[in-house]
């Protein structure tokens, strides 16, 4: 039976400073978050006031009833939900697809494809040419803007073909022998071995689409059905800060009773919380992915 180890009065110090250390990081990364989140509860006036820290002086809903208050905001919050799941699913298989046939050996143009593709990270035609492509194939004005552009990343297609490349090739070999084609291999030996990274890729991806709010501004500004999350938060700051929107005539008296500020950290805690809560969701494929992956030899 193997003893009990005793530590001596330098382990403990050590120890303490670690934990010590950890909480001061805890508290420093927590911190702006819970100032924030006060400051979106806090009442507008005492907020001009200062010295709020992590819980509120006068408790309010008014800054997110004002946010909420406005037209557009539950259909941008619907069609950026979708937007998210259908852009992160697609854009994770079409990354992966292609990534895994970039790392075959036996692909002949995998060269001169990889060549082709590294060119567009480094060159692309600009704005006005990518806003005359996506009219000459009608997707102006449409939901598909927000999927079809941003479908394959090259960027995310390169760090899976890296990540397939260090597994090891016999598993794919040897699946070939026993019978199994492409797609089975792909579906039933890469893909499980790739979690770890398709799980960081589609958090980028959803982020991604989470944010974006310029191509609504730039494709879809005059298709309220289309709207999304952020382009609608972004106009309900902008009428807190100049005291008026073209929207809704009676926001002027919305804006009245809030600050620019207290609207500000209010948009910022509707935008953040949601795209949050997936990320526990994903640790656990991190996880399960890393022990897939531990197989390697």
């Amino acid at each position: 039976m193997q003893g009990v180890v005793h530590k001596n009065i330098g382990d403990k110090l050590f120890d303490l400073f670690i934990y010590l250390f950890m909480t001061m990081v805890a508290i420093a990364t927590l911190y702006p978050f819970l100032n924030v989140l006060a400051i979106s509860f806090n009442d507008s006036v005492d907020t001009v006031r200062g010295g709020l820290t992590i819980y509120p002086r006068e408790f309010t809903l008014r800054n997110y009833e004002t946010i909420f208050g406005f037209e557009g905001l539950i259909t941008g919050f619907r069609n950026t939900v979708i937007r998210t799941v259908v852009g992160t699913a697609m854009g994770v298989a079409a990354a992966s697809m292609m990534a895994y046939t970039l790392s075959r050996p036996d692909f002949q143009g995998r060269r001169w494809m990889s060549v082709l593709f590294a060119l567009t990270m480094y060159f692309s035609g600009g704005l006005i040419p990518g806003f005359l492509l996506m009219k000459y194939l009608g997707l102006i004005g449409t939901f598909y803007i927000y999927i079809i552009p941003a479908l394959l990343s090259v960027w995310n297609v390169f760090v899976i073909r890296s990540y397939i490349d260090g597994l090891p090739f016999a598993l794919q070999e040897s699946a070939k022998i026993d019978g199994a084609n492409d797609w089975t291999i792909f579906w039933r030996i890469i893909l499980p071995l790739c979690q770890p990274v398709l799980a960081t890729i589609a958090l980028f991806i959803a982020v991604g689409h989470w944010n974006s709010w310029f191509d609504t501004y730039l494709f879809n500004n005059r298709n309220p059905e289309n709207t999304t999350l952020q382009f609608e938060l972004m106009k309900v700051l902008l009428s807190t800060q100049t005291g008026s929107d073209y929207r809704d005539p009676n926001a002027q008296k919305a804006m009245a009773a809030v600050s620019p500020e207290s609207i500000k950290m209010a948009i910022t805690i509707v935008v953040t919380v949601p795209i949050l809560l997936v990320y526990p969701f994903l640790q656990k494929y991190f996880v399960k992915g890393m022990t897939l992956g531990a197989v390697k030899s």
